[in-house]
């Protein structure tokens, strides 16, 4: 039991450590460009959905949308490449809007604010509402030719730090206004922005599909406590499948806090498959 523990408190130490590194690196952007020093990348160049958003633009007419600058490809490339191998790690580890919703999760715990149960069947269909807003997106951006997201985006409103350095009500209010909602629900349902309307995040969810690494469950080692169901930030039936295949944040914190030898882990295929005594080994 006291090995668990020891696991657990490395494993969210050290994904604590680099959420806070990653958002620290993206306000430090933001603060450098908003005081206007020379030659500093806007927070388009450090968003990887940019260059999803250029892809007809790019397509059609060889250039990318204004504002998007080519690093967005690069991180876009490197993102999606990291989807096929370790699933959604990036939306668990690194994008600095789900750490912002891990960040309210515990403020929520702390303020002892009940949690917003979504029913099962409720929850299965407006995860598909983030297909339905990066559909919208893409349209909306190859009919405007222009950045339409911008100006509803959270991650921009945010973390480009307009509302603190260029706070403007009057011409940014439907930004601030799905914002503030956002935050707000994200209080009492946990990673809301994540599990039914993040594009990119439906987007990393497609190509999870075939990664080969995902958490996976071997039945014969699993003792039905459910513990790794109470502790998803994304509220997964772990506890029911053979494999996460998809929505998966891969924190990992299911395999951490389950107490059966070898019935949870990231692995490659064949591990939900193997015996008891093979695990245990």
């Amino acid at each position: 039991m006291a090995s668990r523990h020891r696991r657990v408190d490395k494993l969210w130490i050290i994904r604590l450590v680099v959420q806070a590194v990653f958002a620290a690196y993206v306000l430090y952007t933001a603060v450098v460009h908003a005081l206007g020093i020379p030659k500093t990348a806007s927070l388009h160049a450090l968003c990887p959905f940019g260059a999803v958003e250029s892809l007809w633009s790019l397509a059609v007419g060889g250039a990318y949308l204004p504002k998007i600058h080519p690093s967005s490809v690069v991180l876009s490339v490197g993102v999606l490449a990291g989807a096929l191998i370790v699933g959604g790690a990036f939306c668990g580890w690194i994008c600095p809007l789900g750490s912002l919703g891990d960040a309210l999760a515990w403020l929520r715990h702390k303020l002892h604010i009940q949690e917003v149960q979504v029913p099962p069947r409720l929850d299965i269909w407006l995860r598909y509402g983030r297909y339905l807003v990066l559909i919208g997106i893409l349209v909306a951006t190859v009919t405007t030719a222009s950045l339409w997201y911008e100006a509803f985006d959270p991650y921009y409103v945010l973390f480009r730090l307009g509302w603190l350095f260029d706070f403007n009500l009057a011409a940014n209010w439907p930004g601030y206004l799905v914002t503030l909602g956002v935050l707000a629900g994200s209080l009492f349902i946990p990673r809301l922005w994540c599990r039914y309307l993040c594009p990119l995040g439906g987007l990393l969810s497609l190509v999870q599909r075939i990664s080969p690494f995902k958490v996976r469950r071997n039945a014969q080692a699993c003792i039905d406590c459910k513990r790794c169901d109470k502790v998803c930030p994304v509220k997964l039936p772990i506890s029911t499948r053979r494999a996460v295949t998809h929505n998966c944040t891969m924190c990992l914190r299911c395999v951490t806090v389950c107490p059966a030898k070898g019935a949870l882990e990231a692995a490659l295929p064949g591990y939900e498959d193997k015996s008891a005594e093979e695990v245990a080994r």
